[in-house]
Protein backbone atom coordinates (compact mmCIF):
# COMPACT_ATOMS: atom_id res chain seq x y z
CA UNK A 1 0.00 0.00 0.00
CA UNK A 2 0.95 3.66 -0.33
CA UNK A 3 1.12 5.63 2.90
CA UNK A 4 1.57 9.33 3.68
CA UNK A 5 2.60 10.38 7.19
CA UNK A 6 2.96 13.94 8.45
CA UNK A 7 5.08 14.87 11.45
CA UNK A 8 7.40 12.05 10.41
CA UNK A 9 10.75 13.47 11.48
CA UNK A 10 10.58 12.07 15.02
CA UNK A 11 8.46 10.28 17.58
CA UNK A 12 5.37 8.37 16.53
CA UNK A 13 5.45 9.59 12.93
CA UNK A 14 9.00 8.39 12.37
CA UNK A 15 8.21 5.01 13.89
CA UNK A 16 5.10 4.58 11.74
CA UNK A 17 7.13 5.40 8.61
CA UNK A 18 9.86 2.88 9.44
CA UNK A 19 7.39 0.15 10.32
CA UNK A 20 5.29 0.70 7.20
CA UNK A 21 8.35 0.56 4.96
CA UNK A 22 9.63 -2.57 6.70
CA UNK A 23 6.31 -4.24 5.84
CA UNK A 24 6.74 -3.41 2.16
CA UNK A 25 4.56 -0.31 1.92
CA UNK A 26 5.60 2.82 0.00
CA UNK A 27 5.90 5.79 2.35
CA UNK A 28 5.92 9.55 1.82
CA UNK A 29 7.25 11.04 5.06
CA UNK A 30 6.50 14.73 5.56
CA UNK A 31 7.95 17.11 8.17
CA UNK A 32 9.82 20.39 8.53
CA UNK A 33 13.09 18.95 9.88
CA UNK A 34 15.24 18.21 6.82
CA UNK A 35 18.10 16.49 8.66
CA UNK A 36 15.83 14.08 10.53
CA UNK A 37 13.85 13.27 7.38
CA UNK A 38 17.03 12.49 5.45
CA UNK A 39 18.14 10.13 8.21
CA UNK A 40 14.71 8.49 8.12
CA UNK A 41 14.69 8.00 4.35
CA UNK A 42 18.15 6.45 4.56
CA UNK A 43 16.77 3.63 6.70
CA UNK A 44 14.67 2.20 3.87
CA UNK A 45 14.50 2.89 0.13
CA UNK A 46 10.70 2.73 0.30
CA UNK A 47 10.63 5.95 2.33
CA UNK A 48 10.56 9.17 0.32
CA UNK A 49 11.05 12.31 2.40
CA UNK A 50 9.35 15.62 1.73
CA UNK A 51 10.42 18.70 3.70
CA UNK A 52 7.47 21.07 4.02
CA UNK A 53 5.64 23.45 6.31
CA UNK A 54 2.16 22.00 5.96
CA UNK A 55 0.53 25.20 7.18
CA UNK A 56 1.64 27.31 4.23
CA UNK A 57 3.04 25.21 1.37
CA UNK A 58 1.03 24.14 -1.69
CA UNK A 59 1.36 20.36 -1.70
CA UNK A 60 -0.37 19.67 -5.01
CA UNK A 61 2.70 19.36 -7.25
CA UNK A 62 4.80 17.37 -4.80
CA UNK A 63 2.03 14.89 -4.03
CA UNK A 64 1.28 14.45 -7.73
CA UNK A 65 4.88 13.50 -8.47
CA UNK A 66 4.96 10.88 -5.71
CA UNK A 67 1.49 9.46 -6.38
CA UNK A 68 2.19 9.10 -10.10
CA UNK A 69 5.20 6.95 -9.18
CA UNK A 70 3.21 4.65 -6.86
CA UNK A 71 -0.35 4.73 -8.22
CA UNK A 72 -2.66 6.14 -5.53
CA UNK A 73 -2.90 7.02 -1.83
CA UNK A 74 -4.23 4.24 0.39
CA UNK A 75 -3.55 5.70 3.82
CA UNK A 76 -3.02 9.24 5.09
CA UNK A 77 -1.93 9.66 8.71
CA UNK A 78 -2.24 13.27 9.92
CA UNK A 79 0.24 13.02 12.78
CA UNK A 80 1.86 16.47 12.75
CA UNK A 81 1.37 18.18 16.09
CA UNK A 82 2.65 20.69 18.60
CA UNK A 83 2.09 20.88 22.35
CA UNK A 84 2.44 24.06 24.43
CA UNK A 85 2.14 23.62 28.19
CA UNK A 86 1.30 27.11 29.46
CA UNK A 87 -1.41 28.64 31.66
CA UNK A 88 -4.36 29.97 29.67
CA UNK A 89 -3.93 33.57 30.86
CA UNK A 90 -0.25 33.52 29.85
CA UNK A 91 -0.82 31.97 26.43
CA UNK A 92 -0.66 34.58 23.70
CA UNK A 93 -3.03 34.75 20.75
CA UNK A 94 -0.07 33.93 18.54
CA UNK A 95 0.62 30.77 20.54
CA UNK A 96 -3.02 29.75 20.24
CA UNK A 97 -2.86 30.43 16.50
CA UNK A 98 0.28 28.33 16.15
CA UNK A 99 -1.33 25.40 17.95
CA UNK A 100 -4.35 25.49 15.66
CA UNK A 101 -2.17 25.96 12.57
CA UNK A 102 -0.02 22.90 13.32
CA UNK A 103 -2.67 20.67 14.86
CA UNK A 104 -5.64 21.48 12.60
CA UNK A 105 -4.76 23.55 9.52
CA UNK A 106 -1.88 21.25 8.54
CA UNK A 107 -4.34 18.34 8.44
CA UNK A 108 -6.79 20.41 6.40
CA UNK A 109 -4.14 21.33 3.84
CA UNK A 110 -2.85 17.78 3.53
CA UNK A 111 -6.35 16.31 3.18
CA UNK A 112 -7.28 18.79 0.45
CA UNK A 113 -4.13 17.90 -1.47
CA UNK A 114 -4.39 14.14 -0.95
CA UNK A 115 -8.10 13.36 -1.39
CA UNK A 116 -8.08 13.75 -5.20
CA UNK A 117 -5.63 10.84 -5.25
CA UNK A 118 -7.68 8.68 -2.88
CA UNK A 119 -10.56 6.35 -3.76
CA UNK A 120 -12.71 3.57 -2.35
CA UNK A 121 -11.03 1.73 0.55
CA UNK A 122 -8.66 4.64 1.22
CA UNK A 123 -8.35 5.74 4.84
CA UNK A 124 -7.55 9.03 6.57
CA UNK A 125 -6.44 8.72 10.20
CA UNK A 126 -6.20 11.90 12.26
CA UNK A 127 -4.06 11.67 15.38
CA UNK A 128 -5.87 13.58 18.10
CA UNK A 129 -5.53 13.44 21.88
CA UNK A 130 -7.43 12.40 24.98
CA UNK A 131 -7.03 16.04 25.94
CA UNK A 132 -9.37 16.92 23.08
CA UNK A 133 -11.80 14.07 23.74
CA UNK A 134 -15.15 15.25 25.09
CA UNK A 135 -15.70 14.16 28.70
CA UNK A 136 -12.07 13.22 29.38
CA UNK A 137 -10.03 14.74 32.21
CA UNK A 138 -8.59 18.12 31.33
CA UNK A 139 -5.36 19.64 32.65
CA UNK A 140 -4.19 23.17 33.42
CA UNK A 141 -1.75 24.49 30.85
CA UNK A 142 -3.19 22.53 27.93
CA UNK A 143 -6.07 24.78 26.85
CA UNK A 144 -4.53 25.60 23.46
CA UNK A 145 -3.41 22.06 22.74
CA UNK A 146 -6.58 20.31 23.89
CA UNK A 147 -8.96 22.71 22.14
CA UNK A 148 -7.04 22.34 18.87
CA UNK A 149 -7.14 18.56 19.13
CA UNK A 150 -10.85 18.77 19.89
CA UNK A 151 -11.28 20.74 16.67
CA UNK A 152 -9.44 18.02 14.76
CA UNK A 153 -11.78 15.42 16.22
CA UNK A 154 -14.88 17.30 15.04
CA UNK A 155 -13.24 17.84 11.64
CA UNK A 156 -12.85 14.05 11.46
CA UNK A 157 -16.58 13.56 11.87
CA UNK A 158 -17.31 16.20 9.23
CA UNK A 159 -14.91 14.74 6.67
CA UNK A 160 -16.31 11.25 7.18
CA UNK A 161 -19.60 12.58 5.82
CA UNK A 162 -17.95 14.69 3.11
CA UNK A 163 -16.09 11.72 1.65
CA UNK A 164 -18.56 8.92 2.35
CA UNK A 165 -19.76 8.72 -1.26
CA UNK A 166 -16.16 8.50 -2.44
CA UNK A 167 -15.62 5.46 -0.25
CA UNK A 168 -12.92 7.22 1.79
CA UNK A 169 -13.10 6.47 5.51
CA UNK A 170 -12.00 9.12 8.02
CA UNK A 171 -11.32 8.24 11.65
CA UNK A 172 -9.37 9.67 14.57
CA UNK A 173 -7.30 8.10 17.31
CA UNK A 174 -7.39 10.08 20.57
CA UNK A 175 -4.08 9.10 22.12
CA UNK A 176 -3.27 9.09 25.80
CA UNK A 177 0.27 9.75 27.01
CA UNK A 178 2.99 8.32 24.74
CA UNK A 179 6.71 8.63 25.47
CA UNK A 180 7.84 11.02 22.74
CA UNK A 181 10.16 14.00 22.48
CA UNK A 182 7.13 16.30 22.40
CA UNK A 183 5.84 14.89 25.69
CA UNK A 184 9.27 15.08 27.32
CA UNK A 185 9.64 18.75 26.34
CA UNK A 186 6.21 19.68 27.66
CA UNK A 187 6.35 17.51 30.81
CA UNK A 188 9.98 16.92 31.83
CA UNK A 189 10.39 13.78 33.92
CA UNK A 190 6.96 12.34 33.14
CA UNK A 191 7.04 8.68 32.12
CA UNK A 192 4.28 7.55 29.78
CA UNK A 193 3.09 3.94 29.88
CA UNK A 194 3.43 3.46 26.11
CA UNK A 195 6.46 3.95 23.84
CA UNK A 196 6.38 5.63 20.44
CA UNK A 197 7.27 2.31 18.82
CA UNK A 198 4.38 0.50 20.50
CA UNK A 199 1.88 3.18 19.55
CA UNK A 200 3.19 3.30 15.98
CA UNK A 201 2.43 -0.40 15.55
CA UNK A 202 -1.14 0.16 16.70
CA UNK A 203 -1.65 3.21 14.48
CA UNK A 204 -0.34 1.49 11.37
CA UNK A 205 -2.46 -1.60 11.92
CA UNK A 206 -5.52 0.60 12.53
CA UNK A 207 -4.80 2.64 9.43
CA UNK A 208 -4.45 -0.41 7.20
CA UNK A 209 -7.47 -2.34 8.49
CA UNK A 210 -9.98 -0.26 10.48
CA UNK A 211 -11.61 1.46 7.49
CA UNK A 212 -13.44 -1.82 6.94
CA UNK A 213 -15.25 -1.37 10.24
CA UNK A 214 -15.22 2.33 11.20
CA UNK A 215 -16.02 5.71 9.69
CA UNK A 216 -16.31 9.01 11.54
CA UNK A 217 -15.15 7.45 14.83
CA UNK A 218 -12.98 9.15 17.45
CA UNK A 219 -11.45 6.22 19.29
CA UNK A 220 -9.76 6.69 22.70
CA UNK A 221 -6.40 4.89 22.85
CA UNK A 222 -5.25 5.02 26.46
CA UNK A 223 -4.62 2.74 29.42
CA UNK A 224 -4.48 5.45 32.03
CA UNK A 225 -5.32 9.06 32.81
CA UNK A 226 -4.30 10.73 30.59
Amino acid sequence: MNVIISGASKGIGSEVAKLAASQGHNVLAIARNKENLEQLSNTNKRIVSFVADLVSVDLTVQLKEWVESVGKIDLLVNNAGQLINKPFMETSKEEFRTQFDVNVLSAINLCQAAVPWMSGNSHIVNITSMGGFQGSSKYSGLSAYSSSKGALSVLTECLAEEFRKKGISVNALALGAVQTEMLEEAFPGFQAPVSATEMAAYILNFGLTAHRYYNGIILPVTIGNP
